[in-house]
């Protein structure tokens, strides 16, 4: 039996990682790659390729784990390996956009579709039930660990049973009526591979939770080999869904109906099955939303926690063995209701997929940096494959839209900022502790 310490068995490793990518992404970033692109055969590669990318990355973080199994995430990987501003700078990013912005996505989405669902809700006032959504996720985390993560557990088997009926429905729908799958219609733009690279640098976001078991690795038994195998089970359930789910969304409607809209998937529900099955996809949808939130709700304060531990941020948001990090839970929720109420989606998602993307495959790169090289089958081929792809892509997208570039640059900033106060402070404190042993 598990004791309290190690509160994080396979299944809940796996739950985490599903629970995290099948989020917002999943159910809005093929409209808009739909414009993008002008082909639903694009948008449907574009899935398919960003989720061998992200089993790369989940072989590769698996390595990561097996050579550091304390929880912490990018922040620890970089900071042990490559330097403390690294560190710093991922820890920053973890704390302004990776899980905070993130949440604000999904919660964000959440209120589309429910309201769209229940329209007695669209009467609420706007954020309003984003911002519930939220707190309820940090009130499940904040009182025990074990019971917060056998709630996110519970939601996310339901939310698999539920998406699993829709699949087969579809797949049913696809099969037998005569109008599906809709017939292919004349490009809706012109293929460009800077537009397809930013097409994945959203997709990406999607999939960007492979990595939520490594944030806490320091929770788990045997997490050498645990963690690596729950991170590649979750990826390789998610790429399923994924490229499945987005597949019957852009078969089951009309182009046109679907192209650069965020609800996407409402919209393809309605042309398959009238109002009824709109209102049943927007509900599972909902509780997909639900489960990527109380995801990282429960993985992102690991990072903050271990932050607080190493001094790079106040005492008061580590944590005590076997007991949430409560102060690290409430500044997340903090910043992501803060992120609901100044963001726009799309924008929103453009900054998360590019900043995100490069942060992994520094935190990947840093491999190659240490002493004892992995001794996985998949080394180095998966961190090379994984590292040259989200790169060439990332910059790609980068060109195409070059305000990424410059809200990256902005995160790097504020973490470098903040690591020179803290190295100020370290050393000043340092300095008075010097000269009151002298003094004694």
């Amino acid at each position: 039996m598990m004791t309290e310490r190690y509160s994080f068995g396979l299944w809940a490793l796996v739950a985490l990682v599903v629970g995290n990518a099948v989020g917002a992404g999943i159910y809005t970033t093929s409209g808009f790659s739909l414009a993008a692109l002008g082909s639903r055969e694009w948008v449907i590669l574009a899935w398919f390729i960003a989720g061998l990318i992200a089993l790369c990355g989940a072989l590769s973080y698996g390595m990561l784990v097996q050579g550091i199994t304390e929880s912490g995430g990018e922040y620890l990987y970089l900071s042990r390996t490559i330097h403390p501003l690294a560190g710093f700078i991922a820890g920053w990013t973890s704390l302004l956009a990776g899980f905070p912005g993130a949440i604000a996505f999904s919660a964000t989405a959440l209120e589309t579709y429910a309201a769209s669902a229940l329209p007695s809700l669209a009467n609420l006032p706007s954020d309003s039930l984003a911002i519930t959504v939220i707190v309820f996720a940090g009130l499940i985390h904040i009182v025990r660990v074990k019971s917060g993560a056998k709630t996110h557990e519970a939601i996310v088997a339901i939310m698999l049973v539920i998406l699993l009926v829709v699949i087969i429905w579809s797949g049913w729908q696809f099969s037998t009526s005569a109008n599906l799958p809709v017939q292919d219609q004349e490009p809706l733009a012109r293929f460009s591979i800077f537009t397809f690279a930013n097409s994945l640098v959203w997709i990406s976001l999607s999939y960007s939770g492979f990595n939520a078991a490594a944030y806490i690795a320091g929770e788990v038994k045997d997490a050498k080999r645990v963690v690596p195998k729950g991170m590649v089970i979750g990826t390789l359930v998610t790429m399923v869904l994924c490229v499945a789910v987005n597949a019957i969304m852009l078969y089951g409607a009309d182009p046109a109906v679907i192209v650069g809209q965020a609800d996407i998937a409402a919209r393809a529900a309605n042309a398959m099955g009238g109002s009824t099955g709109q209102t049943i996809v927007e509900i599972v949808i909902a509780i997909s939303l639900l489960t990527s939130i109380t995801a990282m709700v429960l993985a992102g304060p690991r990072v903050y926690a271990k932050m607080a531990e190493d001094g790079a941020l106040p005492n008061m948001f580590s944590a005590k063995a076997g007991e949430p990090p409560r102060m690290s839970i409430v500044l997340q929720v903090l910043t992501a209701i803060a992120l609901v109420l100044i963001t726009d989606l799309r924008d929103l998602l453009s900054y998360l997929g590019f900043t995100l993307s490069l942060c992994l495959a520094l935190a990947v790169s840093s491999l190659f940096l240490r002493a004892d090289k992995p001794t996985s089958t998949w080394y180095p081929i998966a961190p090379l494959a994984f590292v040259a792809c989200t790169v060439i892509f990332a910059v790609l997208s980068g060109i195409n839209e070059p305000k990424q570039f410059y809200a990256a640059a902005l995160t790097v900033l504020i973490g470098t900022t903040a690591y020179l106060i803290h190295r100020k402070r370290s050393r000043h404190e340092e300095s008075n502790t010097t000269r009151h042993s002298v003094v004694d």
